[in-house]
């Protein structure tokens, strides 16, 4: 699927990446670097701060258990200045509490420690193409035969008009412009708040009816990405 205005590829980003482990933040820095990242590393929360407020980033990479300022205050703090600036945070931790916490905050995801570096390049990978084309403001995409109005919450196409409801055009948007795949702790996080098995089951009840909409074009599917999420296929 595309939407009407497409976006350049993502590369040459600047990140800020605030890690107390010396060991661990010159791996990542030095790894960011390697695959096009423009990367300045600092070792506490105070010195990210100062970064921030000096330079433009691109997102955020921030560890939880900091001397001087924590990740989570950090975070309130960038979040005061710009809202829409991608955070992810690397934690030791598993906790739900943390987790909550951060989303609470304006996160974008977590990485928790230990992780691989290809799962983290991933993880920026997909929150920077996210942030890239939620600025935009692109509303309007093509699927198949079929045109969908994310601000009218309508699919249209094939002689049909299909409104949807807020919640439905809301997951469809999330397919449309995660088009490797949308993460399904993700998409429970950012349109029900949590992951916890009864939103899961929800969502499923959701995709089943996003399905239903688009079953007369063969060229559209809404694919299983096992252990992953979900991934909207158009045939060409």
């Amino acid at each position: 699927m595309k939407a009407k205005n497409e976006n350049n590829p993502v590369g040459n980003h600047k990140v800020l990446l605030v890690e107390d482990d010396i060991n661990l933040g010159a791996i990542l820095g030095e790894y960011l670097d390697t695959k096009g990242y423009k990367t300045t590393l600092c070792r506490n929360g105070e010195e990210g701060f100062e970064a921030f407020s000096r330079e433009q980033f691109d997102l955020c990479l921030l560890d939880i258990m900091m001397p001087k300022k924590d990740g989570f205050s950090l975070a309130r703090e960038i979040r005061h200045r710009n809202k829409e600036l991608p955070i992810i945070f690397i934690t030791a931790k598993s906790m739900k509490e943390d987790a909550l916490e951060g989303f609470h905050l304006g996160a974008d995801d977590f990485v928790t420690k230990p992780f691989s570096m290809e799962v983290l390049l991933m993880r920026i990978q997909a929150v920077l193409r996210r942030s890239q084309k939620s600025k935009t403001g692109t509303d309007f995409f093509q699927i198949g035969k079929y045109q969908f109005d994310h601000k009218r919450n309508v699919i249209t196409g094939d002689g049909i008009s299909i409104k949807l409801t807020s919640r439905e055009s809301e997951l469809l948007k999330l397919l449309c412009v995660n088009e490797d795949v949308l993460d399904r702790n993700y998409a429970l996080k950012t349109l029900w708040g949590d992951d916890s098995y009864f939103n899961s089951r929800s969502m499923d009840v959701f995709i089943t009816k996003l399905r239903k909409y688009f079953k007369s074009d063969p060229s559209v599917e809404i694919i299983n990405v096992h252990g992953h999420g979900f991934r909207l296929s158009v045939k060409q």
